[in-house]
């Protein structure tokens, strides 16, 4: 069994209009959740031993957050083909995962990752920012999955059912 997470970058700024999309920063909200989202993935033992990042900046400052949060020290690929990839990016780059690795994150864009969901498990979940994905894949090497396999959506978390929760 290999686990699976997908994590949508959080919250970005549009207070600068003439910025390029792949240089948009996180907003207050969204370097609020990052952290959150990371502390929850330490909480409940969500660690990838490998994460893979888009390489904009609102991913990139996601996933900086997520770390000292969450006491993540595994590596961390930072990588163009997830900026604003289809689904079938994703899917495609989870067959070039080291065996060695049972768990992985992918931290990414919509519509891209909600798509991805869908195919891997039938879900059509909202997946706002920040949300968080783990989803279990019946396999016991990467490159056995393939348009066929279907994953089991484990659990999933919005940044909002935190804050529900501590309140």
């Amino acid at each position: 069994m290999k686990t699976f997470y997908l994590l949508r970058h959080a919250k970005s700024s549009w207070d600068e209009p003439g910025l390029a999309d792949f240089d948009r920063p996180l907003n207050k909200r969204g370097r609020s959740a990052a952290p959150r989202m990371g502390v929850l993935m330490a909480e409940r033992g969500l660690m990838p031993e490998v994460i893979l990042c888009s390489t904009a900046l609102r991913a990139r400052q996601t996933v900086e957050h997520i770390v000292p949060a969450s006491s993540y020290s595994g590596p961390i690929e930072f990588t163009d083909e997830l900026y604003l990839a289809p689904a079938d990016v994703y899917l495609d780059l989870l067959t070039e995962i080291d065996d060695a690795f049972s768990a992985v994150m992918m931290v990414g864009h919509n519509p891209g990752i909600s798509n991805a969901l869908l195919h891997l498990t039938g879900s059509g979940k909202h997946f706002p920012t920040a949300a968080l994905a783990k989803i279990s894949l019946p396999i016991t090497a990467w490159r056995e999955f393939d348009e066929s396999v279907q994953g089991e959506l484990a659990e999933f978390w919005r940044p909002k059912e935190l804050d529900e929760l501590s309140s």
